[in-house]
């Protein structure tokens, strides 16, 4: 079965772009430019997938996915946009959408994350996906690992931080510290796991699914 797709983005050349990417693989419904619009043609439609994205004229993408969950809670949204801000990601999901994808992403990956959707999963990058954690989760649980039990809980609260992609200054502002203190965390995190590097953190992190 062809799975039925729906895309709102207020930039007519991103929606041709969709269009031509994706048309063979989707069956693609329709298409709108602004939320009122969006709301009235999806509930006609009744696709199976939305592509929506984040920020447009007239309330922005989390009120697509609101007011047409309120009708039709059966239609699945993907948000899809240019921003990665963590208050962009929260409020989509926390408006109903089951995952969230910059507009980097390639077509394969994308057309990978429809699929997903439609089938139930939610789909984030990595680092997006330790924002909605931080957010509906609290603090991520700590598997029972004896090289993770030697750090202290200072020590894995800038490991995560690091392993998602965040700089130094980030770390700290985040976590209300000094930008000397992360670095001599993140310099007793790599000894005590005998790593090399941030690429290193980040893969060991990735691995144990901590991020």
């Amino acid at each position: 079965m062809t799975i039925r797709v729906f895309v709102v983005d207020d930039h007519r050349l991103f929606l041709a772009g969709v269009r031509a990417e994706l048309g063979e693989s989707f069956d693609l419904t329709g298409e709108a430019s602004d939320v009122d619009e969006a709301i009235e043609a999806i509930r006609r439609a009744k696709p199976d997938v939305v592509l929506v994205d984040v920020h447009m004229p007239g309330g922005g993408g989390a009120t697509v996915v609101a007011r047409v969950g309120e009708t039709h809670p059966e239609v699945k949204f993907l948000a899809l946009s240019v921003s990665d801000a963590a208050e962009d990601v929260i409020a989509m999901i926390r408006a109903g959408a089951r995952g969230y994808v910059t507009k980097s992403i390639s077509t394969e990956d994308l057309a990978d994350a429809v699929r997903r959707v439609h089938e139930g999963d939610a789909v984030f990058s990595p680092r997006l996906a330790g924002f909605v954690l931080d957010a509906f989760a609290g603090t991520v649980p700590v598997p029972n690992d004896p090289e993770l039990d030697q750090l202290t809980e200072r020590e894995q609260e800038v490991l995560r931080q690091i392993a998602r992609g965040y700089a130094y200054k980030q770390v700290a502002r985040r976590l209300g510290i000094s930008v000397k203190t992360v670095e001599t965390h993140v310099s007793a995190v790599l000894r005590k796991l005998q790593l090399s590097n941030r690429h290193e953190l980040t893969k060991w992190a990735t691995e144990r699914r901590i991020v």
